[in-house]
């Protein structure tokens, strides 16, 4: 890999993260039309890793709301009195909800590394869970706000979550529909699918970080990774922005269409031997 990859890489990531579309989706895609083996250990720990980058982007922009959640949920420990406050309530949903993403990924690690991989996997996700987002985004009545959030809402969001580990769904996409479902609003489905991104893929940064450390050195390396998630943080500072306003004006009518297209393409091209899966 060299820097113009990895800057290219670094971006993709960080536009994609937060958008329903699915990152890892993105990445899979592109890393395979650069020339990479998609499921080797390098590039998939490469991939968890930059997505880091994002997660700085979230914690900077979102910094008062989390501060805030924070103090909450410290103050509620230690006085009973102080457990009534909407914020204690919505830091042990997020809690919650973080607690199946990181159960499956552990049991799950192989086969989201290698077999979920294939592009094969990738193209289908992206049609399918466009349908699920398409009904979601009609259904929602939207008549709850953030400060109606409880934990068995962020429960479901937090198993749906799960359905991210297979490339081309979506963790944005899965969390989104499933808030969408549960009848809050789109901009507090967003913003909880943001909190949610934080313990998540901090997770799964460190995992690779620890366990793949050597394959990165001696493949990718080290310098190319640390470039990518410097552009991912910078680029998905100013999504997270941009979708904020977006989702508040705007149906998912075109991030559907876009997904559809796409998994489209990349179905067409692994069935007629254009590109492998792998």
């Amino acid at each position: 890999m060299n820097i113009l990859e990895a800057v290219l890489l670094g971006a993709v990531e960080g536009f994609t993260e937060f958008l329903p579309v699915s990152s890892t989706g993105h990445l899979t895609i592109l890393e395979k039309l650069l020339g990479y083996q998609i499921d080797a250990p390098d590039i998939t720990a490469f991939t968890a890793i930059i997505q880091s980058g994002a997660v700085l982007a979230t914690l900077l922009y979102l910094r008062g709301d989390i501060l805030r959640i924070i103090k909450a949920w410290f103050l509620g420990l230690f006085k009973a009195e102080n457990r009534g406050t909407p914020d204690y309530r919505f830091s042990w949903a997020v809690i919650l909800g973080s607690v199946p993403i990181a159960i499956i990924g552990l049991l799950f690690k192989d086969q989201i590394e290698t077999t979920l991989r294939s592009l094969w996997f990738v193209g289908t996700a992206l049609i399918v869970w466009s349908f699920v987002m398409w009904f979601a985004d009609r259904a929602a009545t939207q008549t709850r706000h953030e400060g109606d959030v409880t934990w068995k809402d962020t429960l479901i969001i937090g198993v749906t979550q799960c359905l991210a580990l297979i490339p081309g769904v979506s963790r944005s996409g899965a969390t989104m529909s499933a808030g969408l479902l549960r009848d809050l609003d789109r901009v507090t489905v967003t913003r909880l699918s943001f909190f949610l991104s934080i313990p998540a893929l901090t997770a799964a940064t460190l995992l690779q970080v620890v366990t793949e450390f050597d394959n990165i050195s001696n493949g990718v390396g080290w310098v190319n990774t640390l470039v990518a998630t410097v552009v991912s943080f910078i680029v998905a500072y100013f999504a997270v922005n941009w979708l904020l306003k977006f989702v508040a004006k705007h149906s998912y009518t075109i991030f559907i269409v876009y997904r559809l297209i796409l998994g489209t393409v990349v179905l067409a091209l692994v069935a007629t031997n254009t590109i492998s899966a792998t």
